[in-house]
């Protein structure tokens, strides 16, 4: 009995990093497109894989980093 246990217990710890992960990426994207990370964070909580799906297909403001340096750009010239 303590084995199927084990394997549950593993796979809610591997469900909690992606849902964690799609929180953190629904926040990320968010900020990035030029809304604050809250509406993101709450999409990535709420609605685990469609948080991120959501905010890669929303328009990104005019003056938000997403438009002017790229989604992984930086602002960092030289070094």
């Amino acid at each position: 009995m303590i084995f199927p246990l084990a394997l549950l217990g593993a796979t809610a710890l591997y469900l909690l990093f992606a849902w964690l992960f799609c929180a953190i990426a629904s926040a990320y994207l968010s900020e990035r497109k030029g809304y604050t990370e809250k509406p993101g964070l709450a999409a990535g909580l709420i609605l685990f894989v469609l948080g991120p799906i959501i905010f890669l297909v929303m328009p990104a403001k005019k003056d938000s980093a997403w438009k002017r340096f790229g989604p992984f750009g930086t602002n960092v010239k030289g070094t």
